[in-house]
């Protein structure tokens, strides 16, 4: 007998992220629960340390190996977001394919999803020979700035 294909549709909700986990085998723990709430709340991308100082602060009781663990489980099984910068994990609350802007004086990342031209997709093929599947663009630029338009 064969296994059902585990669902890809995309995590776009908390009730997403809890159904996908349960498709998974993954226990949905408390603490799994407070940090995909606390994710899906913020919609902002935060570091292990910003979640954990949140969830203490909202007073529920979590440690920092617990928070740590649980954010590596959730990444890698797709449930989560997880962005690599130069002073530490970022984690986010959307997990299919999608482009960042990152505001350099707010240091902030903000979600966005972008589809280029088939046209430009195509050349991009044909310069490289490799067939495009999925992309994420990362745009930079500045919120405060006065040269803004």
């Amino acid at each position: 007998m064969q296994k059902p294909a585990i669902s890809t549709k995309p995590i776009r909700s908390l009730e997403d992220a809890l159904e996908r986990c349960q498709m998974l085998g993954m226990r949905v723990s408390r603490q799994r629960r407070f940090i995909l709430e606390l994710l899906w709340q913020a919609n902002e991308h935060l570091s292990a340390r910003e979640i954990y100082d949140r969830l203490n602060h909202q007073g529920k009781d979590i440690g920092h190996t617990s928070v740590y663990q649980n954010l590596e489980a959730l990444s890698s099984q797709g449930i989560i977001e997880c962005i690599e910068r130069c002073n530490g994990r970022l984690y986010g609350n959307i997990s299919d394919s999608h482009s960042h802007v990152n505001c350099i004086d707010t240091d902030q990342i903000l979600d966005v999803h972008v589809e280029l031209p088939e046209e430009f997709i195509r050349q991009v093929e044909e310069q490289t020979g490799v067939r495009i599947t999925e992309y994420t663009i990362n745009f930079y630029g500045y919120r405060n700035s006065p040269e803004k338009p």
